[in-house]
């Protein structure tokens, strides 16, 4: 099968304006982005509609396409830059751009379930810890998901999910598998075609959930299971938590040397 990745980037963001552009360890948090998708892909395009985007990330040697500043999603920006691309491609693959620390393994799981035949559309999920505090679940800005018994998304939402009936909250975590999602999608080139011509639906409305209106409308979602908790970087402070995150693998490299 033949993938293709596509990162995308606005400029404009209301928490943290450029910060595709943002510097972390000495190279744009959109290159870092790039070349983690570059390890694993044979193809990887900057979908962007920022000039300034576009330049930085020819000037790193990427390769990137210009694309409409009117598009509602980073699924319709990545509908059109495959149009744009052309290529024939059987999955693509949406890597966030503000993700610079994405895993080879996490691109890789999320690659693995197009074996199956019936994968329309595919994610990532990360089991919740015992260890873990009850906050990190109740964390509305941290999307969770249920899957059935052969690894189909049944529903995602803010809220917790399953509830469970019976037993005292505190003790919730140790008692049941939760699953987080973490946002990294593929889809068969089809699908993608398909799903961006769908109306929003009630369920996305409700969650601001973009990948409800899929499940809404009959699509299959299969999630494959990572171990490794993403680094997104969402505000000014994350930016200097990856710095200092960065600092330290480097210590620890040149320690181990």
């Amino acid at each position: 099968m033949k993938y293709i990745g596509i990162i995308p980037a606005r400029y404009a963001s209301t928490r943290f304006p450029g910060k595709p552009l943002a510097m972390l360890g000495g190279k744009p948090v959109i290159q870092r982005v790039y070349e983690q998708v570059k390890k694993v892909l044979d193809e990887a395009y900057v979908a962007t509609d920022d000039q300034r985007i576009f330049n930085a990330v020819e000037a790193f040697g990427g390769k990137v396409v210009m694309t409409s500043p009117n598009h509602k999603s980073g699924t319709d920006r990545i509908e059109e830059a495959v149009q744009k691309i052309g290529g024939d491609y059987d999955v693509v693959v949406n890597i966030q751009g503000d993700e610079p620390f994405i895993q080879q393994s996490q691109i890789e799981t999320v690659c693995r379930c197009f074996e199956d035949a019936n994968t329309q559309i595919a994610t990532l999920g990360k089991p919740f810890t015992a260890e873990q505090p009850l906050s990190a679940l109740e964390n509305p800005n941290s999307p969770k998901l249920v899957v059935d018994n052969r690894g189909y998304a049944l529903y995602f939402s803010r809220s917790i999910i399953p509830f469970l009936r019976g037993i005292d909250r505190e003790q919730w975590m140790g008692k049941f598998p939760f699953m987080k999602h973490i946002g990294l999608y593929a889809y068969r080139t089809e699908v993608l075609h398909e799903i961006t011509q769908l109306p929003q639906s009630s369920l996305e409305l409700a969650e601001s959930l973009e990948q409800l209106r899929w499940l809404q409308n009959g699509y299959r979602i299969k999630v494959g299971t990572t171990e490794i908790e993403t680094v997104g970087i969402d505000t000014p402070e994350d930016l200097e938590r990856a710095e200092e995150w960065l600092k330290k693998k480097e210590e620890g490299g040149r320690t181990k040397e």
